[in-house]
């Protein structure tokens, strides 16, 4: 995979990930209060960097981990 394809599928996947994790955590922490967007907005764009970065460095760790636990199960 190239690394334009890696960043663009890491951006994606975190940002969807992110989306839904911050929503549920900010949800949980403060409740349904006035300014419940305005907190979830930071949270996400706070969040989405270091998950992006994150995915990106270890997709060809995860990947090879991938491959060898599909090893063990024969597939």
């Amino acid at each position: 995979m190239s690394a334009m394809a890696r960043f663009i599928l890491a951006a994606v996947m975190s940002s969807m990930m992110v989306f839904m994790v911050t929503l549920i955590v900010t949800y949980l922490n403060l409740g349904m209060r006035h300014d419940f967007v305005l907190q979830w907005v930071k949270a996400y764009f706070i969040a989405w960097p270091i998950a992006a970065t994150t995915g990106f460095l270890v997709m060809p760790m995860a990947r090879r981990a991938t491959d060898r636990i599909m090893g063990v199960f024969g597939g």
